[in-house]
């Protein structure tokens, strides 16, 4: 193990983990967006697009995320859809996070006692107020532990997004290890930057867990 070498590599690793967590933070807002709307339609069931969301949650959820990016990236220039690797990643996470982030969300909905949602129509609450003032926030309560251990995964998922020549943290890691052969070196700071990217997000989620506990959800 060189030192001198790690301090050599480190503007490398340093520029490639901004791309990374830039990239991830993207796609997983994405991510986050459509899962919300996929869960929406599903409590409302919506005739027709409920049926469309099922289908996709199946697909994204039971095909590896590098498929998916092969299908983006090679796929879709094909038919004249044009785009970079930086969007393809971002269209990546997107799409995969937001089957896993709509079940999330699901799942919260349904621990929800029905009485709940019975309760709000008797008070004169719309659907509309009653699925954000009610269902909304107590669904996220019980979601959380899930959301995060989402985010965490789709944070790691990105370390595929070199099979795309995307410039991210693994892609560099490959790259000095086939340029220079200092593997230990490259593994090493590859650990270390995922590590510091990683770790906040895993303390941010275990601190937001216990804050949005309240009367007896997600206990």
């Amino acid at each position: 193990m060189s030192w001198e070498i790690i301090g050599k590599y480190l503007p490398l690793y340093q520029k490639a983990a901004v791309l990374t967590v830039k990239i991830g933070f993207i796609g997983i807002a994405a991510a986050i967006t459509i899962g919300l709307l996929c869960t929406i339609i599903q409590y409302y069931k919506i005739p027709v697009i409920r049926r469309i969301v099922s289908v996709y949650i199946e697909i994204s959820r039971n095909t590896p995320l590098m498929v998916q990016l092969f299908f983006i990236y090679y796929g879709l220039p094909k038919i004249g859809i044009q785009t970079d690797a930086a969007a393809c990643g971002v269209a990546g996470l997107a799409f995969l996070g937001g089957s896993y982030m709509s079940e999330a969300f699901r799942s919260g909905i349904e621990a929800i006692a029905p009485i709940q949602e019975e309760s709000a129509y008797s008070l004169g609450l719309s659907k509309l107020q009653t699925f954000s003032y009610v269902i909304l926030p107590q669904a996220f309560s019980i979601s959380v532990p899930a959301f995060m251990a989402n985010v965490i995964f789709l944070l790691k998922e990105t370390s595929v997004f070199s099979a795309i020549s995307l410039m991210d943290l693994m892609f560099t890691a490959k790259d000095l290890i086939g340029l220079y052969y200092k593997t230990a070196e490259s593994l090493f700071l590859l650990v270390m930057f995922y590590l510091i990217i990683l770790l906040p997000v895993s303390v941010l989620g275990s601190l937001l867990e216990r804050r949005s506990r309240y009367a007896g959800f997600g206990s």
